[in-house]
């Protein structure tokens, strides 16, 4: 039984590429400290490698980890336009406002109306997709190129930032764990996010359902930062008492 389970698990980790420690126990059925046990004793064989409470197969860099943005262009399309429509309201002529390179603000910033408005963004699809609006002002933060992700990282924020004024930062993330942490696959994503987290005036989080109750590796911030969630399904109550 052992043998079998240690083989569900890494099929299970060559599936989905990270799991958490709860998420295993769910998935194979059994308690947190079989599932404990079982870790440790592939990691001891190299098999898997484990961080922050989670499991993840070996070989799978940070450069990788996560999904394209190809990929995620394409997942939930129905649910990121219902959340880029409702988040479109918050946005006023005038305003400088942050977006992050995911696919959901991507599809907001296509619906985005040509009047005066500052943009700024580490977003190579998000730069794109305002480059002919006469009205809108585009500041890419610069850095390096992932073509991957069409997103820009390793450029010093503080000093692009220290005379802007952020009055709302619309981002998601890779999702938010039952006790309202928000989490991302890359240390440079959600460094980008943590530093506007803390500048912008506002923030709003745009996520979908299928990111609720889920971690990724790297910590965003809490909900309670979170000056609204934008979703396609109610919010879950013990994230209610924090935001």
């Amino acid at each position: 039984m052992k043998t079998a389970r240690h083989h569900e698990l890494l099929q299970l980790l060559e599936q989905y590429d990270s799991l958490t420690t709860q998420q295993l126990a769910r998935l194979l059925d059994v308690s947190l400290e079989t599932v404990r046990r079982d870790l440790t004793g592939l990691q001891k064989q190299g098999k898997i490698l484990r961080q922050h409470g989670r499991a993840k197969r070996p070989g799978l860099g940070e450069a990788e980890a996560g999904d394209p943005f190809i990929e995620r262009q394409k997942s939930h399309l129905n649910s990121k336009a219902t959340i880029a429509h409702r988040a479109l309201g918050w946005i006023g002529e005038g305003m400088v406002i942050a977006m992050d390179a995911s696919s959901t603000c991507w599809y907001l910033a296509r619906l985005l109306p040509d009047i005066p408005l500052t943009v700024f963004t580490n977003s190579e699809r998000i730069c794109q997709a305002l480059s002919k609006r006469q009205h809108i002002q585009v500041i890419c933060s610069g850095g390096l190129l992932l073509r991957q992700y069409a997103c820009y990282i390793n450029a010093p924020l503080a000093a692009q930032l220290k005379e802007i004024g952020i009055d709302l930062f619309l981002f998601s993330c890779k999702g938010v764990d039952r006790h309202g942490a928000l989490w991302d696959a890359r240390s440079w994503n959600a460094e980008y996010k943590t530093f506007l987290l803390k500048r912008a005036a506002q923030s709003l989080l745009l996520i979908d359902k299928s990111k609720f109750e889920r971690a990724g590796d790297v910590k965003v911030g809490e909900v309670s930062q979170v000056t609204q969630i934008i979703s396609d399904a109610p919010m879950p109550e013990a994230w209610r008492a924090t935001n």
